[in-house]
């Protein structure tokens, strides 16, 4: 994997590291927020080893996983897409939830950041294989 896409995803893994830190402290927006960058830095990182160019400046999960050239089943897709949201909703009153940090469950948090945790993982095993 090139140097600069393997800092993508060490970043990813890094974000990871801090959504969990988030959730155990009582954070589950931060939580989110974190998974959605990891996801999005992972899928930067898949671009650029799949497609050999920069990727776009976006934060939506959905298209970087359209633009990966990475084949998703339909669950995790889904997940990418409920994931997406969270770049904003997570951070802003009234972005989605009037009080992010009291609307979002530990529940929500919790599947989320492990599906997070699952696709950048998978997707790892994919990009060192190049």
């Amino acid at each position: 994997m090139r140097d600069e896409a393997k800092d993508w995803y060490d970043g990813a893994i890094v974000d990871l590291d801090e959504a969990e830190s988030a959730l155990q402290e009582g954070r589950p927006n931060w939580a989110l927020f974190a998974a959605q960058q990891a996801l999005e830095k992972c899928l930067k990182a898949a671009i650029m080893v799949k497609r050999r160019e920069r990727p776009p400046r976006t934060h939506d999960l959905v298209e970087l996983a359209r633009l990966s050239a990475l084949q998703f089943d339909e669950e995790t897709l889904a997940s990418i897409a409920e994931l997406s949201p969270y770049y904003s909703v997570s951070r802003y009153p009234n972005a989605g939830l009037r009080r992010p940090w009291e609307g979002i469950s530990r529940k929500t948090a919790r599947r989320l950041v492990d599906e997070a945790r699952r696709v950048v993982e998978r997707i790892g095993l994919e990009l060192s294989a190049q």
